[in-house]
């Protein structure tokens, strides 16, 4: 009974180790950027894709989730951003930038620039 305990703990405690969550919906796919702490008090981010699959079709389907994490402490912020800029940036080099634009949106005229207006647009409702 007190190994049960321990682990029942245990996942009382991973509930509890998080100190700042956002999620960013795309699609299928949701990104969890969790800010998490570790025992010791340090804090790492823990980056969750989830994707929806679905199995079958009808009333027959079957709906479950793909997960997969990546654990990034603060010792590799700067080598993983430089990483991610310069993969970023050879994409965008390559297949020029991508701004998504939704159809049913009205153009505000709040004093922003057109471009300005798009870039912020293009994220409304994207993340949480």
């Amino acid at each position: 009974m007190e190994d049960f305990n321990k682990k029942r703990s245990g996942l009382d405690m991973n509930d509890k180790e998080i100190v700042f969550s956002q999620s960013i919906k795309a699609g299928k796919r949701i990104y969890y950027l969790d800010v998490k702490k570790n025992r010791k008090d340090e804090m790492f981010l823990a980056i969750t894709e989830s994707k929806k699959v679905v199995m079958g079709e009808g009333d027959d389907s079957q709906v479950s989730f793909e997960k997969h994490k990546i654990f990034l402490y603060k010792e590799d912020f700067e080598k993983f951003i430089n990483g991610l800029q310069q993969a970023i940036g050879f994409i965008q080099e390559q297949q020029g930038c991508y701004v998504q634009h939704n159809d049913n949106e009205q153009p505000s005229d709040n004093g922003q620039s057109a471009e300005q207006g798009e870039k912020e647009s293009s994220l409304d409702g994207e993340i949480k």
